[in-house]
């Protein structure tokens, strides 16, 4: 008799589109495993992400605004979760494989730095080998994870957490559907969060964008993804033309009014100096890193070591490692 991941397997060739990944053709693990009887590869893939420690810290991670004080602005946990729900409308809509597609969407900030954006700009500024958060996520899964074994994911969910947000495309249609609703979600999520921050309101969105992707984010959202899923063949995604420029146009105002905007952005002056700091820090006292920095310690060098440490970190104890280390602690005598 079948499996249940046999089943699953054999639904996939018969549903699927010609162009999508079906699990049993998976490209592999960087070390072979047994497979599962109820779960296929990518099942297993999303499941070991979700169940890692990366992720969960995710929930204490910057999105766009540094420390809010009312708990409905998104952290880079419910980035992720966003993404992999609009994702998954598409890949299901395009009978893609949506496992694939989750399994990615998932993975796809799983390195990201505290203090989001900020916190990747320093560490690059500081790190002579040069540092990205999508790099990073490999990493993550590749190395780091699992004291050092990794999550040993499939090839297709490591390609698509590599090209999610720059450079070259997703070899698979799952990993570029990613790539394109990681910058719908964001764009759109980002816009609320700065409407409920008082930064921006709605009537400051542009006539000409609302009037064709709609007034609120959920009807920006359909709007983005039905016009990229009726106009997407053959493994190529794309928008039409008028969506499309327009999804430029709100991009492009996201930028100017949101992320370069000196209210929303007041803190930011600050994480460079607690990154570095954290970073000057332990390159001369490597013995106060976790002990999960051995390994990399002993094989890649201190610099490698410290850089995996603080891009782990959440924006809490980052803040508590810096004070930690250079603020005064009051004394009794």
């Amino acid at each position: 008799m079948s499996t249940i991941r046999e089943t699953s397997e054999q639904f996939e060739r018969q549903f699927l589109d010609p162009l999508a990944v079906c699990s049993a053709d998976t490209k592999g693990r960087a070390v072979a495993e047994n497979e599962c009887n109820l779960r296929t590869a990518f099942q297993r893939d999303r499941d070991r992400i979700i169940h890692c420690k990366a992720f969960r810290r995710l929930k204490h991670k910057t999105q766009v605004f540094l420390s809010p004080e009312s708990d409905h602005y998104r952290t880079r946990l419910t980035h992720t979760l966003e993404v992999a729900q609009i994702a998954r409308t598409v890949a299901r809509a395009m009978r893609m494989n949506e496992d694939l597609t989750e399994a990615i969407s998932l993975g796809h900030d799983l390195g990201h730095t505290p203090f989001g954006h900020a916190g990747e700009r320093a560490l690059a500024s500081l790190y002579a080998g040069g540092f990205t958060h999508y790099e990073q996520s490999v990493r993550v899964c590749e190395r780091l994870e699992r004291d050092g074994r990794g999550l040993n994911l499939t090839a297709e969910v490591l390609d698509g957490i590599l090209h999610h947000t720059k450079d070259d495309w997703a070899f698979t249609v799952e990993g570029r559907i990613v790539r394109f609703c990681d910058r719908i979600a964001y764009i759109n999520h980002d816009i609320d969060d700065a409407i409920r921050a008082g930064v921006i309101s709605e009537d400051d969105l542009p006539n000409e964008i609302t009037d064709c992707l709609g007034h609120s984010k959920s009807e920006r959202i359909d709007t983005l993804v039905r016009s990229l899923i009726d106009n997407s063949k053959d493994g190529n995604l794309q928008m039409d033309e008028q969506t499309s420029s327009c999804y430029g146009q709100l991009h492009d105002f996201l930028f100017e009014a949101v992320y370069r905007n000196p209210i929303a952005k007041s803190e930011e002056s600050k994480v460079f100096d607690i990154v570095e700091g954290l970073y000057r820090y332990f390159l001369s006292h490597p013995e106060q890193m976790s002990a999960e920095c051995k390994t990399v310690l002993e094989t890649e060098g201190v610099e490698r070591a410290v850089v995996d440490y603080i891009a782990g970190m959440t924006d809490h104890y980052a803040v508590m490692a810096y004070s930690d280390i250079y603020i005064p602690k009051f004394w009794k005598y």
